[in-house]
């Protein structure tokens, strides 16, 4: 009997053990990341001997990788494009590193990815045409990097999408009318790029907005009026662009605006309802 019970207790831990394991093909592509990112020189390294449940940055939720959170921490290389095999991932923050090279379109691919944070490298290239394909993307954070080009279609089609931040790079062309199909932003932060171009009048359907930063860019024309109707609106960065007119007093009025940017670093204060020289803008 007493064999017996050992043999049983030992089935349990091997199973035990077979069950919380994950996947060779996501193993492999985490270890693919820290080669491709000079992994024995990052701040905190991982003991490759080890399980990767103890591995900095990894959570894993029944045996698969749901998120990689290895911000700050000296990474020096590329993404590799085995990264598609963290099948499960719902958060990616590479942020403030030194990553290079460009976004791999196979990350696209990772439709269970919620939050995708790359700030603070040295990013380069365009938006992956497919980023429409990640479905249940709620923030996508890639300021200060060196990407470039415009805008793929497909972002449009994030419509759970809540943070686009992708202020200091080098993107430009315009700002698609589709934009309202974003309805679930709360911030919109393009500003320091070479968008161009008119606003569309569709922004103003973005209710849930509380920041719209899209200073330092080349936009023209009037302001549209449509933006009056941001009752959430908090911030509104509209310096150093090519605008022409005033802004309608209802953009001027709203109800919930701490801090509006409009001319060369011009700040207005909106609950004085004076004008200052200065680039800060409160929260």
């Amino acid at each position: 009997m007493k064999n017996i019970i050992t043999l049983f207790v030992s089935i349990l831990v091997f199973s035990f053990q077979s069950f919380s394991q994950i996947s060779i093909s996501e193993k492999e592509a985490l270890v693919d990341l820290y080669t491709a990112t000079n992994g024995n020189n990052w701040n905190t390294s991982w003991d490759l001997t080890a399980d990767a449940s103890t591995w900095h940055g990894v959570v894993i939720e029944n045996n698969t990788v749901t998120e990689l959170n290895l911000s700050m921490n000296n990474l020096n290389g590329i993404i590799p494009n085995s990264i598609k095999d963290l099948k499960n991932l719902k958060i990616l923050n590479l942020g403030f590193n030194k990553i290079n090279g460009t976004i791999p379109n196979e990350l696209t691919s990772i439709n269970s990815l919620e939050v995708v944070k790359l700030f603070m490298n040295q990013l380069e290239g365009t938006l992956p045409k497919d980023i429409g394909n990640l479905s249940n993307l709620k923030e996508l954070v890639l300021f200060n990097n060196l990407i470039s080009g415009e805008l793929p279609n497909s972002i449009y089609k994030l419509t759970k999408l809540e943070v686009l931040h992708i202020s200091s790079n080098k993107i430009t062309g315009i700002i698609n009318g589709e934009i309202s199909n974003l309805n679930e932003l709360v911030t919109l932060s393009l500003f320091d790029n070479s968008f161009y171009g008119f606003l569309p009048s569709e922004l103003g359907n973005l209710s849930k907005l509380k920041e719209l930063a899209i200073a330092n860019n080349l936009f023209e024309g009037e302001v549209p009026n449509e933006l009056g109707k941001l009752a959430s609106l908090e911030v509104l960065l509209l310096n150093n662009n090519r605008f022409a007119g005033k802004l309608a007093e209802a953009i001027k009025n709203l109800p919930n605006l701490l801090a509006l940017e409009f001319n060369t670093n011009t700040n207005v204060d909106v609950a004085s309802n004076t004008v200052t020289h200065s680039s800060l803008v409160p929260r």
